[in-house]
């Protein structure tokens, strides 16, 4: 399980879904325990990235969340 920093950002792509976008500008698509109410926040997540799934979302690798918590 690893560490990841970033803002929790909406995309409306096939239907929508939540992102992670870190200061260098990857985009990870967030699976698993994460909300709305996470949008728009600096996060820590953790969690291991799934590169073997395949996803609608086109919008990068799925990073499967184990916790989330504010990044103040």
């Amino acid at each position: 399980m690893a560490r990841f920093k970033g803002t929790v950002s909406r995309n409306d792509l096939e239907g929508g879904f939540l992102q992670l976008i870190d200061a260098k500008g990857l985009r990870l698509v967030l699976e698993g325990i994460v909300d709305g109410e996470w949008v728009g926040k600096r996060v820590v997540i953790e969690g291991s990235i799934d590169r073997e799934s395949l996803s609608f979302s086109m919008s990068g690798p799925r990073l499967v969340v184990q916790s989330i918590a504010g990044d103040e």
